[in-house]
């Protein structure tokens, strides 16, 4: 059985917290400092395409449902969705897209069902999403097997690559990839990238992470991570930058780390004086606005070498209550009327609202030389699921 419930906290661990500095800031701010210093200087009046995505760590039983519960919450939860985005559209046409990171140790057919129906009718797609813990690498690598084929054979989700092998997009339950918390638990794993690879992930997305201790080194930077090659926890906390390359070269080996934007947000000061931090993480208790899209956009997070496709990266726990009036309310149906009316004129700027795959085909397609309008190059490598 696919479903393996494990019972897990809805927040970190204040032991945890304790053993790093405040907002794991000695983690990730060395690694700010260099992507503020390097990010580029537009002038002019060139075009530059703003792909957004939604990366849903959706975990209907998350807050202790039944099933019964789950399926009603899943199931008003798309429909609320559908009602919100129906008026929304892109520069290609193309209504914000969602995607699931639906977790397999809490597989539900009927909640999957669903969110399958619901991508179906173009407004998202699912990818994969687990919560491990004392697993080998054995042990995790036929979780994942199993979970994939389950998605793929029972419900028709994840993408082919070229050569008809079914791949897929992952997020780390409770952050911890490649074994990363302090004290190594709710994984197992230090060699979990070459796990996630061999069971065929194209790309991670879990990250940003702070203010957890599992937050990577490396930040607002596309690249590829490797396994520590001494065997240790958090090979993902550096890697090789995802950079345009010549068309005949192969790119470096490494799972792509598909991050979102970490910066301070000076607009909102604790106590007047001190910036809060920024992780892209859509809730309750900060709901979307214009003012956090120009925080996300600041990074200018891009394929060195193609620095007018930028690549913005949200996440949220849409199935939190706490976090569906960010995700279904007035403050996501603001973000949209001002992302159409600020960054899709056509002149300056143009939206086109991405899945998680779209955003690695489109991150492959950079890389490999494409410019201009990236629309046509949604389904470079990885094809959507048949419907």
């Amino acid at each position: 059985m696919v479903a393996r419930r494990i019972a897990r906290r809805l927040g970190p661990d204040p032991a945890e917290i304790k053993l790093v500095m405040p907002r794991a800031i000695n983690l990730w701010g060395p690694g700010w400092l260099k992507s503020w210093w390097r990010r580029p200087q537009f002038q002019g009046s060139g075009l530059r395409h703003v792909l957004l995505a939604v990366a849903d760590h959706f975990e209907p039983f998350r807050e202790g449902c039944v099933a019964s519960e789950a399926r009603k919450l899943t199931r008003d939860w798309l429909a609320q969705y559908r009602q919100l985005m129906a008026s929304f559209r892109d520069a290609d046409g193309y209504p914000p897209r969602h995607t699931f990171f639906y977790p397999g140790d809490d597989y539900d057919h009927d909640c999957v069902a669903a969110i399958a129906d619901f991508c179906r009718e173009g407004w998202g797609e699912t990818e994969v999403q687990l919560h491990h813990r004392h697993d080998s690498s054995e042990s995790l690598l036929d979780s994942l097997d199993a979970y994939r084929d389950c998605l793929h054979n029972e419900h028709g989700l994840l993408g082919r690559d070229r050569d008809g092998q079914v791949r897929f997009g992952f997020v780390h339950g409770n952050w911890a990839l490649c074994n990363s918390r302090p004290d190594r638990d709710w994984c197992g794993v230090n060699s979990e990238l070459d796990v996630l690879t061999r069971a065929g992930c194209y790309a991670d997305f879990t990250f940003p992470s702070a203010p957890s201790p599992t937050q990577p080194r490396t930040v607002n930077t596309l690249y590829r991570a490797v396994d520590k090659p001494d065997g240790g926890a958090r090979g993902h906390d550096h890697g090789v930058e995802i950079r345009v390359m010549p068309r005949e070269n192969e790119p470096p080996c490494g799972l792509p780390i598909i991050c979102g934007p970490l910066t301070l947000d000076w607009r909102r000061r604790k106590w007047g004086v001190l910036p809060r931090l920024e992780n892209a993480e859509l809730s309750g208790v900060n709901p979307p606005s214009l003012g956090r899209m120009k925080s996300w956009l600041a990074p200018w997070i891009h394929v060195r070498g193609r620095s007018d496709w930028l690549f913005v990266k949200l996440h949220t726990h849409g199935c939190v209550a706490a976090n569906r009036s960010a995700v279904l309310g007035d403050a996501m149906r603001g973000l949209h009327r001002d992302l159409a009316a600020e960054y899709n004129d056509g002149r300056k700027w143009q939206l086109h609202y991405v899945s998680a795959r779209e955003m690695y085909n489109l991150i492959r397609a950079a890389e490999q030389g494409a410019s201009g309008n990236p629309n046509q190059w949604r389904n470079f490598e990885i094809q959507p699921p048949a419907r």
